[in-house]
């Protein structure tokens, strides 16, 4: 597998994001799905990540948007439905996290669904070490979100 900074012009990675903007219109309230867009995933304080197979297949993605100078956040992370179950996430949240640490951040923040469909990005997200916290940025209280924060 390999990971590559990304600048959403192949098919392939927007039709991932769709799905991903689709999936989170489907379990979650308009209010409450924060996924950007494409146009906002190429706004110049974001980074986009893709993972690939060796058979250039992808697996994955992921964002990082710089928030300050010493934190970010992590956005639209996604794992292909062909790779559930594969270490993608695992591997990208690995990236983001040690991508973070070489820009010197001393935090990295995320928000997800509160709903059962992401359970298994709570759990992995716990696993690296990331604790809940109150709401960010412009974030604000919803029963259908959780934040969470990692100190690096």
């Amino acid at each position: 597998m390999r990971i590559e900074i990304d600048d959403l012009s192949r098919d392939v990675v927007r039709a991932l994001l769709t799905e991903h903007l689709a999936d989170m219109h489907a379990t979650s309230p308009a209010d409450s799905v924060h996924a950007l867009d494409i146009t906002g995933l190429t706004d110049s304080s974001v980074t986009m990540w893709t993972l690939w197979s060796e058979g250039d297949d992808l697996l994955g993605c992921v964002a990082l948007k710089e928030r300050s100078s010493t934190g970010g956040e992590i956005k639209s992370m996604r794992t292909s439905s062909v790779a559930r179950g594969r270490g993608v996430g695992t591997r990208l949240l690995q990236h983001v996290v040690d991508e973070s640490r070489q820009r010197g951040y001393r935090q990295l923040e995320l928000e997800t669904g509160t709903q059962d469909f992401f359970d298994p990005a709570r759990r992995l997200y716990a696993r690296f070490g990331f604790v809940p916290s109150p709401p960010f940025g412009n974030y604000r209280e919803d029963p259908n979100s959780a934040f969470f924060v990692l100190t690096l």
